[in-house]
Formats: structure tokens, sequence, C-alpha cells
């Protein structure tokens, strides 16, 4: 089994049932066995800013998917849910990345793995360092603590109230 890192997000409708559905749908699959999980943080939207915030949280997953077919599962998940890609920065009911994958290093068309801007992006560090703070980048060999502590990100991150 490997372990991956996959970001979740929504800034669309009822933003905490919608990370919950994706959740559960992930459950549902027994090639995927869902780990830690970081708490539900309300965040700045990147890029466009007149559009609603999003909740963000990162899960530790343990599968028996290739980088490939958990994409193609993630992919489904978010298409299944009714999410839409036509228009970069839209607003998204549902936002599924895989961050991390063991140690691996992928850069094809459809897929680049560690996610090619995670380091530059606090929604994604604090609550992935909340779950794994000393897990290394697999090329910039620093910890996901080390990455938060130098991010450069001054968007807002904020604990949400409400659990999943």
């Amino acid at each position: 089994m490997s372990t991956a890192y996959i970001s979740l997000g929504s800034n669309l409708g009822n933003r905490l049932s919608l990370l919950k559905e994706a959740i559960n749908r992930l459950q549902r699959s027994q090639e995927i066995l869902i780990g830690r999980r970081s708490q539900v943080y309300e965040t700045q939207p990147v890029g466009p800013q007149d559009q609603g915030w999003f909740l963000n949280l990162v899960i530790e997953t343990q599968t028996y998917l290739d980088p490939d077919s958990l994409l193609d599962r993630l992919s489904a998940i978010e298409n299944q849910m009714g999410r839409k890609k036509d228009v970069k920065w839209r607003p998204r009911n549902i936002d599924l990345d895989i961050l991390l994958y063991d140690d691996r290093v992928v850069d094809s068309d459809r897929l680049v793995i560690p996610h090619p801007h995670m380091h530059r992006r606090r929604f994604v560090l604090v609550p992935l360092s909340e779950i794994a703070s000393e897990v290394r980048h697999p090329t910039l060999k620093k910890t996901i603590r080390q990455l938060l502590k130098t991010c450069q990100d001054t968007s807002v991150v904020r604990p949400y109230p409400e659990k999943i």
C-alpha cells in the first residue's frame, strides 16, 4: 500500500456537507483507506477574490491504486458530485487534489506529484502540517513544517468551528 495525501476544498453550496460527501465516497472505495484528517479550515480564495471563501482540509490515505488510478477515482467523484472544470479559478462545489504520493515524483500531461503549487499555498500547508508536519517534500527536500514556516502566502486560513 502507498500513502497519499489529498486536499479537499469547496466554496459553493453547503461546503461542509459537500466535503463530508466526498469523504464518504472515498471511504466506499475498497482500494482507499482514510487515515488521519486535519480539521476543517475556512480559507480566502486564491486568484479572483469575487467568490466565496473555501472550506479546506487534508486527509491521509492508504491506497492500492497507482497515482493515475487514484487521479481517475478523484476525478470520478468530482464528476459525480457535479464539479465543472470549464473555467480556471471558477468557484467549485468540490475540489480533490493529490498533494503527495509516498515520495514519488510524477510529471505527466495529466498529473504532477508533488502538487506543483502546494509549497506556495497556506490553505494546503496549514492542514497538511497538522497531520504530516515531518513528511518531506520529495523534490524540495524540506518538511511540510519547514515549507509552512517559509511560505510567503499571506492569505487567511482560519479554523472552522464545525467538524467532519
